[in-house]
């Protein structure tokens, strides 16, 4: 498995989660098209958030990314956060 954690701060990163929070059917129909995704989580954290992505391998979790900025241009153009800091990886342990 493979995960990627993506973190938003500064100028916009509120109103972004915000949005993503108003319009979360939306969001986890657009992620659920990703192949080999295991889990996602968005966590709003007052003044941005935190998306991490679980995929079965790296390609999934790419792919994540993409789906993840394509929806942010069409639903959330008019908000300008800051690009997020990324951390990726092999996952070593998950629990369910």
């Amino acid at each position: 498995m493979y995960a990627v954690i993506r973190t938003y701060l500064g100028t916009g990163a509120r109103r972004l989660f915000e949005r993503l929070d108003e319009r979360k059917t939306d969001v986890e129909a657009a992620l659920r098209t990703v192949p080999g995704l295991v889990s996602y989580t968005l966590l709003n954290t007052g003044d941005g958030g935190t998306a991490v992505t679980v995929c079965t391998d790296k390609a999934g979790s790419d792919a994540s990314l993409k789906v993840a900025r394509e929806w942010i241009q069409k639903n959330a153009s008019d908000i300008h956060a800051e690009p997020p800091i990324v951390t990726e990886g092999p996952v070593v342990v998950q629990i369910n």
